[in-house]
């Protein structure tokens, strides 16, 4: 008896998921203790794994099947979307994309990324951009290139960029969101800077032992919900989480010893970007079902943890005993109020990655304005660091001392992330939304992280977005999850409240 359509394609993008899962764990170890002198190798491996991730994919089979399935599909019956018609939407919208990709291109993105990453480890560090401009050069020529092979009439080719993260994403709508944001920010932080008793920072101001520091990590992501059964925790110069099978999620952090939140909350994002992968149906693995919605939902969870939890009144007033423990001689029992006031601090910093809630959006706008100028040409490449430093001059009134603070700072660029960026931003509008409809269901968040508690908020996560995995487009599952249209107002409104109380407004 001939096999079904649906089963020879979930068939062979299981064997697609066995290579790429191979191909993330070369990527996990290059990022976590590769040796500088196998990079080269490294990117053999690497481009060639995605040259036949890429010829899988596209194969004619895939089409015929895909053809198959379409009427099996139409005369399904019943109320809403199956996990098998999501599958064939997003299954066709990936083939069509891919089969416009010659694979030598493919392959030559594989190997520019992979050195470009190498060469950006090495260049960060030395503050040494005119080492790291080739790769990154060569990497935007490839990717216009297939921004050009990918484009429809109605997009830009920064659209299409936009489109592999977020589905359906345009850059006239995320600036015109972003321009609704922009106003707010920029006004609330004129009006923290008039606090008479702002926090001072002085309590991060200190010496954190980095083994205590590792230690907490693996405590808090353990507390949170992340399963150490099907997963694991590393360090690396950024961090990151990728999976590496359906009960294998890495998740990696950094730790400075003089800067606590970095380790922390490092810990506490990337756990949420683990929870989400952890929540995902495993039975439809490498399928889309079994993946990630967006991003930009992807995002949503990390920074929900990082911040909404994390950086919430409620839970330090149970976290910080045990963190007092931890570091006596740095925190006294009773500055726990001193404490949670700190970790909230506002301050124009020039890192994004340790920025503040009510500046990290503008540190996003700026890398959205350099991306849209590099793919419209108005930027060059060359030009980049100049332009980099104009516009946190305009944005956050700070100019980067250096390249290594400034467009080195993040590794986005060299793995050739392009329109990656915008994502973080819609993940903090897409979280203030979610925790503001949660809070309400669960009859009051804060009540429960006090005693530590987080499976209800987890549970309902669980429910609302992660089990439905790629079903839906990012914008009808936060809007399905939470039952309203998605606005940057929760965000607004969340921000405005707690800062102008930690600020004693």
């Amino acid at each position: 008896m001939s096999q079904k359509p649906q089963e020879l394609l979930r068939r062979h993008f299981s064997e697609i998921s066995l290579l790429s899962s191979t191909q993330a764990a070369l990527e996990w170890d290059e990022r976590t203790g590769l040796p500088r002198a196998a990079a080269s190798f490294r990117a053999d491996q690497i481009t060639y794994l995605s040259g036949l991730v890429h010829a899988k994919r596209t194969a004619a089979c895939v089409g015929e099947w895909l053809d198959e399935l379409a009427d099996e599909v139409q005369n399904e019956k019943g109320e809403g979307i199956s996990p098998l018609a999501a599958a064939y939407r997003c299954w066709r919208k990936d083939y069509d994309r891919d089969t416009k990709l010659p694979q030598k291109l493919v392959e030559a993105l594989a190997k520019a990324t992979t050195l470009g990453q190498s060469a950006w480890s090495e260049a960060r560090p030395k503050n040494d951009f005119a080492s790291f401009f080739p790769h990154l050069n060569e990497i935007i020529r490839l990717r216009k290139e297939e921004a050009s092979l990918l484009r429809r009439d109605d997009q830009s080719l920064y659209d299409v960029m936009l489109d592999q993260y977020e589905e359906d994403a345009r850059a006239t709508s995320i600036a015109s969101t972003f321009e609704e944001l922009k106003g707010p920010l920029v006004a609330l932080v004129q009006q923290l800077d008039a606090s008479k008793s702002p926090p001072t920072g002085s309590l991060l101001q200190q010496e954190y032992n980095v083994d205590e520091q590792r230690e907490l990590s693996h405590w808090i992501a353990e507390k949170i919900g992340f399963d150490f059964e099907r997963g694991r925790l590393d360090t690396t110069d950024h961090p990151f989480c990728t999976t590496l099978g359906p009960n294998d999620h890495r998740i990696l952090t950094r730790y400075i010893d003089d800067h606590f939140s970095s380790g922390f909350f490092g810990t506490l994002h990337e756990a949420g970007h683990g929870l989400y992968e952890q929540g995902l149906p495993t039975d439809w693995f490498g399928a889309p079902p079994g993946q990630y919605a967006s991003l930009g939902v992807h995002e949503s969870q990390s920074r929900l943890w990082e911040n909404m939890v994390g950086r919430s009144r409620s839970f330090w007033r149970w976290a910080y005993p045990f963190v007092q423990k931890s570091f006596p001689k740095q925190l006294k029992i009773e500055a726990e109020e001193e404490f949670y006031r700190d970790l909230n601090r506002v301050s124009k910093s020039l890192i994004r990655v340790d920025a503040d809630e009510a500046t990290y959006n503008l540190h996003v706008m700026i890398r959205f304005e350099l991306e849209q100028g590099i793919f419209d040409d108005s930027i060059r490449a060359q030009d980049l660091p100049t332009a980099w430093n104009e516009r946190y001059h305009d944005y956050l009134g700070i100019v980067p001392p250096n390249d290594a603070d400034g467009v080195l700072q993040d590794v986005h660029w060299s793995a050739g992330l392009f329109g990656y960026f915008p994502t973080y931003t819609l993940g903090n509008i897409y979280a203030a939304q979610l925790f503001a409809t949660a809070d309400k269901e669960l009859g009051g968040l804060e009540g429960q992280f006090a005693c530590g508690e987080f499976s209800p908020l987890l549970k309902w996560l669980r429910e609302r977005v992660h089990s439905h995995g790629r079903q839906w487009k990012p914008r009808d599952l936060i809007t399905m999850a939470t039952g309203v249209p998605i606005s940057s107002r929760p965000l607004i409104e969340y921000l405005t409240t707690k800062l102008v109380e930690v600020y004693r407004l």
